[in-house]
């Protein structure tokens, strides 16, 4: 059953990630199940399992950073291109944070509606902002403890300055975007260069907010000028050969970034 919204550990208790991952799969399948009893006549839910995430970030966190959600317990949280906010709310009912889910109406699956139907229909104490990350824009509140960036920063056509946004207002990090160790041409080595490939659509499924591509070195490079101290990196997917416009050479790269602002 999912918990109550403010249900969180006892002052002093650890929860080590093995635990918070079990806690967020259960939580999947009991709002899967919810969903499914919704039944919403005016809109569809997001149809990918965002909650998977956690499964990349129980690969990415090592050492003392499998114990990091226990500083998040308890903060404010922003989860930005949140589909239907799934994780936002499992952090609320699980740790106690309170939780913005930020996106883009127009280019949010079903325009929100779906996260605002959860809102509802948990309770939850969550706030839904509508943000344009393309613009200059300002965040929901002052400060976070933490932000979810999760398979969005390819979207964006000023990576540079959201980053940068998000160093001034967050203690931590979790971002995940696609990365490319070779040009379309499979031969041009990207992985060790601080550069970026700028998409077209056609390489893109047609989409157009598919916009930079950054080599690894690239990536890092870009966290440490918008501020951010890398805590722990890793990639998934095709981490042997991979370039922007295939998509059966995707990579991704999981980072979780400190502020040093």
């Amino acid at each position: 059953m999912i918990p109550p919204v403010g249900h969180h550990p006892p002052d002093g208790e650890q929860m080590d990630f093995e635990t918070l991952r079990e806690r967020a799969l259960a939580f999947r399948e009991d709002l899967l199940a919810r969903k499914e009893r919704i039944a919403p006549e005016d809109f569809d839910w997001y149809p990918y399992d965002t909650m998977a995430n956690v499964l990349h970030l129980d690969a990415l966190l090592s050492g003392p950073n499998r114990s990091v959600f226990d500083s998040v317990a308890g903060t404010r949280i922003a989860d930005f291109g949140a589909a239907d906010g799934d994780f936002g709310f499992f952090l609320e009912a699980e740790l106690g944070c309170g939780v913005d889910i930020v996106d883009h109406a127009p280019t949010n699956f079903n325009g929100l509606r779906g996260a605002r139907r959860l809102v509802e229909e948990l309770p939850s104490k969550a706030e839904v902002h509508e943000v344009d990350l393309d613009t200059q824009f300002r965040m929901p509140a002052q400060h976070y403890g933490a932000v979810f960036f999760l398979g969005l920063l390819y979207h964006l056509k000023n990576p540079f300055y959201v980053l940068e946004q998000l160093a001034r207002h967050a203690d931590l990090c979790f971002l995940s975007t696609r990365v490319a160790q070779l040009a379309p041409d499979r031969t041009t080595p990207l992985k060790d260069q601080p550069v970026a490939y700028l998409l077209h659509p056609s390489e893109a499924n047609d989409d157009a907010t598919n916009f930079w591509i950054f080599s690894e070195t690239g990536l890092k490079r870009l966290f440490e000028r918008t501020g951010w101290e890398v805590l722990d990196f890793t990639t998934v997917g095709c981490t042997e050969g991979s370039d922007p416009s295939a998509q059966d050479r995707d990579e991704r790269a999981f980072a979780l970034l400190r502020s040093r602002a």
